[in-house]
């Protein structure tokens, strides 16, 4: 089955479907696939401390913009672009009232006067977070949900991005192969089915979030398999600071409850960091305590574990919170998911840990989305906009997918309405896409057992904890490309041989995403932000 697009996006997160939204408010045709099988397991969805967001009652000034771009820079240690952060801090914070708010509707917490209850975060000089209690995400998913089937943008769950397609290697056109590289859709795999689709297009957005899983402990859900760099790389699109990816300093640390997070804001409403004993230690290793960057956090916790011999370290909130609201209200999905474990948040310290957060590389983009190849754009965790420099700044990840999403879509609307080969895009001419062939499934494909290829993930996963993870050297380093480099050969193989399906394919993109994050570590020598070098 063929088909064909004027926008195709792959991912349902805030980037995703506020690119999709923007792009069918501008009469564009857009198609949005997720491999999930519902559209609302993303990343965004389990967000909980919230978007940095402007003001109700007035719009963002100058200084508004000035302080927050200097918040920004400061936690990413000065390895940003400052042309994006100042993009970011000048465009960002009003579009998120007005995108999310006033055209999604999306319901924000307001405190007892009835204006936004805004709050703060660690590294920020000001209180200017928007949430909705501690599950911001959750209610961001399903108003951009709500607001993308009000404009009828068609979203398929359960379809894999295997590759994109482009015409010097797709066409059998022997032109093509003399042309600019460009972008003319992608193929998909439809998971129930198992068939593989043509799906072309004039751009294609990628928002298929982070990367968390190719290490052992993530707070990221299982989906987040580094799938986007991966394709993107095998296209021939540019990847950058690959290496800065971001561990977040407290994920509940629980025999039976996995992969959850306990959000900034808990520290940013008083909760203090303490060992065993209950004593304090974040004054020892930053003068801004508890609300240091998080790479200094999380450096701070791993440096006690090792000291003390010990797997966790305690977050207490009930003895240092500050909020108005009742601590099971504030953090109504902490306090029921610690409480299905048997820990009370208002009478009893957190036990935490550090685990992979977020990518703050990816595919690098310019402002309006667009990326080094021509007719691919991506947005949110996948791409690399230069905001975050080595370090992220609490809550701007989600202010930068929106922007970022809305903007590509923008310039999408414009570039298709000039001629093909003119200064903007255009349409690709319907005549280059029919030299596209269908897919190819190989003669014998076998199909393999699960085990075989949780076996391959469980390596891929300590291999990157234990080489290139909190701290890392270049022994480690090269060690963990040694052994991912013998794993990729056998993987590829493996992919070649399988009949395709989302385990198979996640594999294959997995342990690609892993080594190109280990090159970039091994190639940036200089110890900066979440790229802790010891050596």
């Amino acid at each position: 089955m063929r088909e064909t697009f004027d926008v195709i996006v792959a991912g349902t997160g805030i980037a995703g479907l506020s690119a999709a939204i923007r792009a069918a408010e501008l009469s564009l045709r857009v198609l949005v696939i997720t491999k999930a099988d519902e559209a609302a397991e993303t990343n965004t969805n389990y967000a909980q401390g919230g978007i940095i967001a402007g003001k109700e009652d007035r719009p963002a000034t100058r200084a508004d913009a000035e302080l927050l771009a200097r918040d920004i820079l400061e936690a990413g240690c000065r390895w940003n672009d400052p042309e994006a952060v100042r993009f970011l801090a000048s465009e960002g914070p009003d579009l998120a009232v007005d995108f999310l708010a006033r055209d999604a509707g999306i319901t924000f917490s307001r405190g007892r006067d009835g204006s936004y209850d805004y709050t703060g975060e660690a590294a920020h000089s000001e209180r200017r977070i928007l949430h909705f209690e501690d599950h911001t995400g959750d209610a961001i998913q399903k108003g951009l949900i709500r607001r993308a089937r009000e404009l009828a943008v068609e979203i398929r769950a359960g379809w894999t991005l295997i590759d994109l397609i482009t015409n010097d290697h797709h066409s059998d056109d022997p032109v093509e192969r003399y042309r600019e590289r460009e972008t003319f859709g992608l193929y998909a795999l439809e998971n129930g089915t198992g068939t593989v689709r043509t799906l072309l297009a004039s751009a294609v957005v990628l928002a298929t979030g982070g990367l968390g899983n190719i290490f052992q402990f993530t707070t990221n859900p299982p989906s987040a398999t580094g799938d986007g760099i991966s394709i993107a790389s095998r296209a021939g699109a540019q990847i950058i600071n690959a290496e800065f990816v971001q561990f977040h300093p407290t994920a509940l640390f629980h025999r039976d409850i996995k992969r959850f997070l306990i959000s900034e804001s808990l520290r940013g409403e008083g909760a203090k960091l303490t060992d065993k004993r209950g004593r304090p230690f974040m004054h020892r290793y930053s003068s801004q305590g508890e609300l240091a960057p998080r790479d200094v956090v999380t450096r701070a916790i791993y440096e006690e574990m090792s000291a003390q011999g010990i797997e966790y370290v305690y977050l207490d909130l009930a003895g240092h919170y500050r909020g108005a609201e009742p601590i099971e209200r504030r953090f109504s999905r902490i306090y029921e998911t610690c409480a299905s474990g048997g820990i009370d948040i208002t009478r009893e310290p957190i036990p935490v840990v550090p685990a992979a957060h977020y990518s703050c590389g990816g595919v690098k983009v310019d402002l309006a989305g667009r990326t080094s190849l021509k007719r691919l754009y991506a947005a949110g965790e996948v791409s690399c906009t230069g905001v975050h420099g080595a370090n992220r700044l609490a809550s701007t990840s989600m202010l930068e997918g929106l922007l970022w999403g809305v903007r590509a879509a923008e310039d999408i609307a414009k570039s298709l309405s000039a001629p093909d080969g003119g200064p903007r895009l255009g349409p690709v001419d319907p005549a280059r896409l029919e030299r596209i062939p269908d897919w190819k499934t190989p003669e014998g494909a076998e199909t393999f057992e699960s085990a075989l290829i949780w076996q391959d993930w469980k390596i891929i996963k300590m291999t990157m904890w234990n080489h290139a993870g909190i701290v890392r050297t270049r022994k480690g380093l090269e060690r963990a490309k040694a052994d991912l480099d013998y794993h990729a050969h056998r993987i590829e193989k493996f992919y070649r041989e399988a009949a395709l399906s989302r385990d198979v394919i996640e594999l294959r993109n997995g342990v690609e995403t892993a080594r190109i994050v280990v090159s970039a570590a091994i190639h940036n020598g200089v110890s900066a932000g979440c790229h802790f070098r010891r050596d």
